[in-house]
């Protein structure tokens, strides 16, 4: 058994178990990397992969329980850089930040500004995404961190530090007539809804909510983006159910704001990273500045 043959599951996981693909990213021909993995089954005496014929189906039994070794081998290679670049006090390199719409637009920009400015030399990568595949961004070690409010505190492999609580708005046209008198679930479920996509922003909230009430929601319209909620409220398609941190006083001040935090549940923005991740220097300097900037956020 060597590295190479290690790093060859490593990466033919990640193409799905394409033989062709996986030869390519190891720069060897696939009749090479077919032998490396032929010589590794014949050193652990059963195979790692079901097959049909030469194409790879998935993994065995025993094929599940080797790759978890092999990714914890590598998550410990790239500790090890990390580490090296920590006491070489290295400030190159980059941080790759897994995220929502809401929280890219809302909470991050202060963040990131602080530290482009501590750390000009490390790139800035932002993807975003559902909650489900921000997950699987971290164990793909495609992320270092993770930032949504669903699913990170299900995943047992994951370290998960509250962030901050928020609550959800209402947002009406002016002329809207929830713009005016007492707002219950009852009123609200007499309009059409329009809110968060499944798995996003407190979604599962507003509906546990409705549903305790006995209330039915008509979600007519559903998006990530608390932008394109506002901008189908302003067209007159229903009552949109958002962040409060995603209304901006400026530039939305011709909706109308109802509370609803004696409705529904605060909910509570969480970061998340690998367990077996070594926290460089920059990566713990920016949880600090979004736990900071957390601190400071106006809740509704």
């Amino acid at each position: 058994m060597n590295l190479n043959q290690l790093e060859l599951l490593r990466v033919l996981k990640d193409t799905q178990f394409n033989q062709s693909k996986a030869a390519e990213i190891m720069h060897v021909v696939q009749s090479a990397a077919s032998r490396q993995l032929q010589l590794l089954e014949e050193e652990l005496g059963s195979p790692l992969y079901e097959r049909h014929g030469k194409k790879l189906l998935g993994l065995t039994p025993l094929g599940e329980q080797v790759m978890e070794q092999v990714d914890r081998i590598n998550q410990a290679k790239k500790n090890i850089l990390s580490i090296a670049d920590d006491f070489r006090e290295n400030r190159n390199g980059a941080l790759h930040i897994a995220t929502t719409h809401t929280q890219a637009k809302y909470l991050l920009p202060e963040p990131v500004q602080k530290f482009r400015e501590k750390y000009p030399g490390i790139t800035i990568y932002m993807v975003q995404s559902s909650p489900q595949e921000l997950i699987e961004q971290l164990h793909q070690h495609r992320a270092d961190i993770a930032i949504c409010t669903e699913k990170l505190d299900e995943d047992e492999k994951l370290v998960v530090k509250s962030c901050y609580e928020w609550q959800h708005i209402a947002v009406v046209p002016r002329h809207h007539p929830l713009a005016h008198g007492d707002v219950s679930l009852g009123r609200l479920a007499a309009f059409p809804i329009l809110t968060y996509s499944q798995g996003y922003t407190g979604r599962s909230t507003i509906e546990k909510a409705f549903k305790n009430a006995g209330k039915e929601l008509d979600i007519t319209l559903s998006a990530a983006d608390s932008d394109i909620i506002k901008t189908y409220v302003r067209l007159g398609l229903g009552v949109g159910i958002i962040a409060g941190t995603s209304y901006e006083a400026r530039t939305d001040n011709d909706l109308v704001v109802r509370d609803l935090s004696h409705l529904i549940p605060r909910s509570v923005t969480k970061i998340a990273y690998l367990k077996q991740l070594y926290l460089p220097t920059y990566l713990q300097y920016f949880i600090n500045e979004l736990l900071a900037k957390a601190g400071k956020e106006h809740e509704y």
